[in-house]
């Protein structure tokens, strides 16, 4: 028993990786453009994992409506940036060749690590 827990250990060090992480200001540019990475990614073989919604970050601004009067009186702002992963499991040469040649919309961020 204690063998195929270290083989099995060894396998998923051995298996390929591919992790994209997407951010976006924009929610549904952001599925479109996951949506397009998993299409292409089931197309050449690889196994999919995701995507997978991660905590929105919201950036909070108050800002003084005049700069010498009415202290009281402010605007308050916010960003939110939505993110995603998605993993790729066991990715070949076509999935990175076809990953390339994506045209994703834009204002989408993808960060890629192997």
């Amino acid at each position: 028993m204690v063998s195929t827990q270290k083989e099995s250990k060894q396998s998923k060090k051995r298996q390929n990786r591919i992790r994209i992480k997407l951010r976006s200001y924009d929610p549904t540019s952001l599925d479109a453009s996951a949506s397009q990475i998993i299409d292409a990614a089931n197309r050449t073989g690889a196994i999919v994992s995701g995507p997978v919604r991660m905590p929105s970050k919201i950036r909070r601004y108050c800002v003084l409506r005049s700069p010498h009067v009415n202290k009281k009186s402010r605007e308050h702002f916010q960003i939110k940036t939505h993110s995603c992963l998605i993993d790729l499991y066991e990715p070949t040469q076509e999935t990175t060749t076809s990953l390339k040649d994506l045209d994703l919309p834009a204002g989408v961020d993808i960060a890629v690590k192997v």
